[in-house]
């Protein structure tokens, strides 16, 4: 880390949706942020579906961090879907990064249950499904146990508009093989031992967050967003960049410490 400066922060969006609104957050108090449009999504929805997995998304995170923050290492957040992408970041890359912040991320295909729905459906269905819910986004939201009221609305067009059913089902396929491999919780367990870890859940849905009893103990602490759900940075994005904000600052103390 640069003497007197703040370790920069990545943010990797989940399976549906975009982490930039947290980028003009006041919580994080200057510290250096980016929240790369992931291959399929934003600015890189032209990607064709073929050229999506995991892995892919990897690499791009690293050509995107080099370009914004040189050899600097970085904080990783990573939100559901995209918490596998953090996970297999510092597992390829660990020099690169201080800490990972898993906001309810993938330890197990049970995690990835919508992701299993969305892979093994016919493409047409999946084109239908997001195409319903771009139309009626109050339909995604109550179905993901919230109120459609009107600020959530916004950002849920947003989040579905930002990307294609093709790269939906893409990443959806990709999570679905990595969670399933026999091999994953080792790969995990791998990353636990050398990477400092906070565990980040919503209070509503952090009983159905599969987090093994070996990431408990081995994780730098489970901090809970009050009477939130999955979906904590739609609900309350304040709430959420302050509580992550203080994480953050925790994880460059125990660094700094060791």
């Amino acid at each position: 880390m640069h003497t007197g400066e703040q370790t920069p922060v990545v943010f990797i969006n989940g399976l549906i949706g975009t982490l930039k609104s947290q980028l003009g957050e006041q919580a994080f108090s200057g510290r250096p942020m980016a929240a790369p449009d992931l291959l399929g999504y934003g600015c890189e929805a032209g990607r064709q579906a073929s050229a999506i997995d995991i892995a892919a998304q990897v690499e791009h995170i690293e050509q995107a961090i080099a370009q914004r923050f040189g050899e600097r290492k970085v904080h990783l957040v990573g939100h559901s879907v995209g918490g596998v992408v953090a996970y297999l970041f510092a597992l390829r890359y660990p020099d690169r990064v201080v800490g990972l912040v898993s906001v309810e991320g993938n330890f197990s295909l049970k995690d990835a249950f919508w992701s299993s729905s969305v892979a093994h459906a016919p493409a047409q269905e999946v084109a239908d499904m997001l195409a319903g819910y771009r139309a009626q986004p109050h339909t995604w939201l109550t179905r993901a146990g919230l109120a459609p009221e009107a600020p959530l609305l916004e950002r849920a067009q947003e989040w579905l508009a930002h990307q294609s059913a093709g790269t939906l089902q893409a990443m959806a396929q990709s999570v679905v093989a990595i969670t399933g491999a026999p091999d994953y919780p080792e790969q995990l367990q791998r990353l636990f031992e050398r990477t400092p870890v906070h565990l980040l859940a919503g209070e509503r849905s952090v009983s159905g967050w599969d987090i093994p009893a070996w990431a408990r103990s081995a994780s730098h602490g489970l901090t809970l967003m009050p009477d939130t759900g999955h979906l904590m940075m739609l609900e309350d994005p304040a709430g959420f960049a302050q509580r992550l904000a203080a994480i953050l600052v925790e994880l460059d103390q125990q660094t700094a410490r060791a």
